[in-house]
């Protein structure tokens, strides 16, 4: 019953070309042929020659191809981890592409699970490492689009030809087989990578229009390998920039993630200036950019989480978020709070609007809009440096997120020198330095008072309370 379901869904086309186990069937009704061009043979390397050490692809990967390979299947390394392997970088995943289908891998690996609706992939699990294994991928000529051109299904299974013609850029339709130390390139994808290029398969507007996102990520992988935008791949992306309104804000969330996490973070949103892809991406994001004390800000708070990348450390989605808005939530703030609102609830209704501002544009996870709220609202509590309020605020769970917030925002120069280093030595003191800390707390360091609620009077109307009252 569930298997007949999916063949239904996925209109399913056998990509199982010289296996015993998945012979290739017809083409299912509307899937257009392939097209010559994108029949073409592969050039082989032996991955060795071409700087690529086997060691250092991780047992996981290697054990996924020779499973599959074992079975009777293709099986390769594809996409980032190919090209960042050749770069000699170290990299962050290892994807598998093969000619098996979803329920055949599975059938393959007791430790995975199928994952999406659309076009359904297969996770592979060995301890804490994961390998994502997709089916190779059929063209398609008349795939179900909208009004712009933006691919809506296309959700056919093709073979390793077809695969490759359906990527990106050359550089990321790179097929290693680690087994065999061989490099299937359908694309001049190696001479790219030599020549330091980044280069769209095909009619770079026509992929553009197909998946708006593919702006994004030129400017991405640009930032990120220091390479070239070949100009026929760079020409219309000017011109194309306002398709990206008609991306899902999920799909923009995940993008944005993945420049924000990918270690070279602040290139990529300079990049993105560069190209004209920032207007409107983040509505507050291009208003940032040209404040200077917002500019600031951003560029100390992104230099900073490049580092933890780079460094292996991990980076928490809120944090990114809520130092890319801050500059607008107080600016709005201060706005309030001139116009004789407490500080408190206008610092509140400062987040809700740009929350709001920006949920209609970028799909932002409720756990993290979360974070970003606790991290923002902590940040008065700072200056609150009398009695037990240090005391409380350290024991918050989200205090070490806000405290790092805080001092990018010391860094920055928009709050005191002394006050990070007074929290600093603080949270490093023990009992008898924080109780010195307290004694010589600067005046005017305990923060906005509380006011007190004022008792009734009790006149001669107001009955004194009963034993119960």
């Amino acid at each position: 019953m569930i298997k007949k379901l999916i063949d239904r869904l996925f209109r399913r086309r056998a990509p199982g070309e010289g296996s015993a186990a998945a012979p290739r069937s017809a083409a299912p009704r509307g899937a257009a042929p392939p097209q010559a061009a994108d029949r073409r043979e592969p050039t082989r390397y032996k991955a060795s020659e071409q700087g690529i050490r086997v060691e250092d692809v991780p047992s996981s990967a290697m054990r996924t191809c020779e499973t599959l390979q074992k079975n009777g299947f293709k099986a390769f390394v594809v996409g980032g981890g190919v090209r960042d392997l050749l770069l000699g970088l170290r990299p962050k995943d290892f994807d598998v592409a093969t000619n098996a289908t979803p329920d055949q891998v599975t059938k393959l690996f007791r430790r995975s699970r199928l994952i999406g609706r659309r076009f359904q992939i297969v996770h592979v699990m060995f301890g804490r490492d994961m390998i994502e294994v997709s089916t190779f991928r059929a063209l398609q000529t008349d795939a179900e689009t909208d009004a712009h051109g933006r691919v809506l299904r296309d959700n056919v299974w093709g073979d390793q030809a077809e695969d490759a013609a359906r990527r990106d850029f050359t550089i990321n339709a790179l097929y290693y087989d680690p087994i065999a130390d061989l490099i299937l390139d359908y694309h001049d994808g190696v001479k790219d990578l030599h020549r330091r290029v980044l280069r769209m398969i095909g009619d770079p507007a026509s992929r553009y229009r197909e998946d708006p996102v593919r702006m994004l990520r030129t400017a991405r992988f640009a930032a990120k390998t220091g390479f070239a935008i070949e100009e026929s791949t760079r020409a219309p992306i000017r011109e194309l920039a306002p398709l990206i309104h008609n991306v899902p804000g999920a799909r923009l969330f995940d993008e944005m993630l993945k420049l924000l996490q990918s270690g070279h973070s602040l290139e990529s949103l300079e990049q993105l200036r560069r190209e004209g892809l920032h207007h409107g991406l983040l509505p507050l994001l291009d208003v940032i950019l040209e404040q200077p004390d917002g500019e600031r800000f951003v560029k100390v708070a992104l230099t900073r989480t490049d580092e933890r990348v780079l460094e292996g450390k991990s980076i928490s989605p809120g944090f990114l978020f809520a130092t890319l808005l801050w500059q607008q939530v107080r600016v709005r703030w201060e706005q309030r709070c001139a116009a004789g609102e407490s500080p408190i609830p206008a610092l509140h209704d400062a987040i809700d609007s740009v929350l709001d501002e920006q949920g209609s544009k970028l799909a932002i996870q409720k756990r993290i809009i979360a974070d970003m709220r606790e991290i923002w609202a902590l940040q008065p509590r700072f200056e609150r440096r009398t009695g037990g309020a240090p005391f409380r605020l350290i024991e918050h769970l989200r205090f070490r997120a806000a405290y790092d917030f805080m001092i990018l925002r010391v860094d920055a120069g928009e709050a005191s020198a002394e006050l990070g280093a007074w929290w600093t030595s603080f949270i490093d003191g023990d009992a008898d330095a924080r109780k010195a800390l307290l004694e010589r707390t600067p005046a005017g360091s305990a923060g906005p008072r509380k006011r007190r609620r004022r008792r009734p009077s009790r006149g001669a109307d107001t009955p004194a309370p009963d034993d119960g009252g």
